[in-house]
């Protein structure tokens, strides 16, 4: 299966940018790097170390297809100019998971300081609250009663301590789980084994009506 990655398609549309022009063309031809390639390379550097992240959770989860889960990938969120990285359906059709990608240091520790999820010393809470507004956005987007969505953190690179966290976020009634790609796939496999395609089918079919794939804005680098 062809997973589409808007943060790749960032990543090599920031470059390609950058070197346009005659002399922009001929500079690169010599080798030369100018300030504005240089800039813009850094920037697609980061989004192609988010995209490495989000093409390994793509791959993880596709294990879960067999089991019944209907799987999306880079959807647009509505009324933002954000998109959501996965978004994934129970096969009892009770659930929708809103699942996003990160890449932390792998050298520090992801843990839980003062109700707030820390990557070493640097604090990532506002990466938390984000899919939590995500799920409730989601949530009345589909406005599927008896469907709970579940926010998500999956987290490459740095180890979670104790391997899963359980965050808050301000304006979310429950928790935003914060895992490593190891606990990820057992986490929703774990999940209630009941299969309903009728109404699984009734929330893809949703889904697929209201949260269209994502069209990334092309970024400039001056």
């Amino acid at each position: 299966m062809t997973i589409r990655n808007s943060a790749a398609a960032q990543a090599a549309e920031l470059r390609a940018n950058a070197r346009r022009g005659v002399w922009q063309r001929l500079l690169a031809a010599l080798g030369v790097r100018t300030g504005r390639v240089r800039r813009a390379d850094a920037v697609a550097a980061r989004w192609e170390h988010g995209a490495a992240g989000e093409a390994e959770t793509a791959r993880l989860v596709a294990a879960l297809e067999s089991q019944g889960w209907a799987i999306r990938h880079d959807l647009r969120m509505p009324g933002s100019r954000a998109n959501l990285d996965h978004l994934l359906i129970s096969p009892c059709g009770t659930a929708v998971v809103v699942l996003d990608s990160k890449h932390w240091h792998r050298g520090r520790t992801t843990t839980l300081v003062g109700g707030r999820v820390h990557c070493g010393a640097d604090d990532r809470q506002d990466q938390v609250d984000a899919v939590a507004r995500y799920a409730a956005r989601v949530s009345r987007t589909l406005d599927l009663p008896g469907v709970v969505v579940w926010p998500l953190l999956v987290v490459h690179g740095s180890p979670i301590a104790g391997g899963r966290l359980e965050a808050r976020a301000p304006g979310w009634g429950g928790v935003v789980h914060v895992l490593g790609p190891a606990r990820l796939v057992p986490t929703l496999a774990a999940a209630p084994k009941a299969h309903d395609p009728v109404r699984a089918a009734a929330v893809v079919a949703r889904v697929d009506r209201v949260l269209l794939p994502y069209v990334p804005r092309p970024r400039q680098v001056r």
